[in-house]
């Protein structure tokens, strides 16, 4: 609008500046927005997907993956002109919730390891896994005869029905005889009622760990040559 109104011959003299490097500045002005344009675009939806938990570094490389040439020092830029701040969420989720009046099982299992034969003992435990949509929490029962993960069960809350769903997910797939030893620590969860009843309506007896002694029940997911250790110790 101002090149119609001001020839241009007449700014650049008011200016001092050749009419070639006015044509100049206008093209490296009008490239260089178009590519902090399209930069900043990508940077934001790249921010966003991660859940807006990704730092320089890691956006410049998805945006690198994604063909765009950008340093780190230009992401920098761009986060703080577009007000992107990552938010670290906490790395530790609390699982285990002991202090109720619910009933408490005996440690039958006594840090026996290493039965002589499958579906004799499971052990059982709650983790969790950070994803993009934020904590799950993961229920898994492993017989450990051959230590491997028999059943399992994912759900973003830790409810008596997220490990009840792990265990039945294991009785469907071993079929075990009355009389299986199924461990676990002293959480609400399996000390609930819906807990109780799926034992007892499969025959299965119920062991917990000693009140403080986390390793009564992790012990079983270490290597054996770790078990040994442990128990010793």
């Amino acid at each position: 609008m101002q090149q119609k109104a001001y020839p241009v011959v007449r700014i650049c003299q008011l200016l001092g500046v050749s009419r070639s490097g006015f044509y100049e500045a206008s093209k490296r002005a009008k490239g260089s927005c178009t590519r902090v344009c399209a930069a900043t675009v990508q940077l934001r939806a790249a921010f966003f997907a991660s859940g807006c938990c990704y730092g320089a570094r890691r956006l410049r490389a998805v945006l690198q993956a994604q063909g765009l040439k950008i340093s780190r020092h230009r992401v920098r830029r761009l986060m703080r002109a577009n007000g992107l701040r990552p938010v670290w969420k906490r790395k530790f989720v609390h699982t285990t919730d002991s202090k109720h009046d619910l009933p408490i099982a005996p440690n039958v299992l006594a840090r026996q390891f290493e039965p002589d034969a499958p579906n004799k003992a499971w052990v059982a435990d709650i983790t969790y896994i950070r994803t993009r949509s934020g904590w799950l929490y993961l229920a898994v029962v492993l017989d450990l005869f051959s230590r491997k993960v028999v059943g399992w069960s994912m759900a973003p809350s830790m409810p008596a029905e997220l490990v009840c769903a792990a265990l039945q997910l294991a009785i469907a797939q071993r079929q075990p005889s009355p009389g299986l030893l199924v461990h676990s620590d002293r959480e609400s969860q399996y000390a609930s009622a819906s807990h109780r009843a799926l034992l007892a309506r499969h025959g299965l007896e119920a062991s917990m760990s000693r009140k403080g002694n986390c390793w009564d029940c992790y012990g079983a997911f270490l290597p054996e040559s770790q078990n040994g250790a442990r128990m010793a110790a």
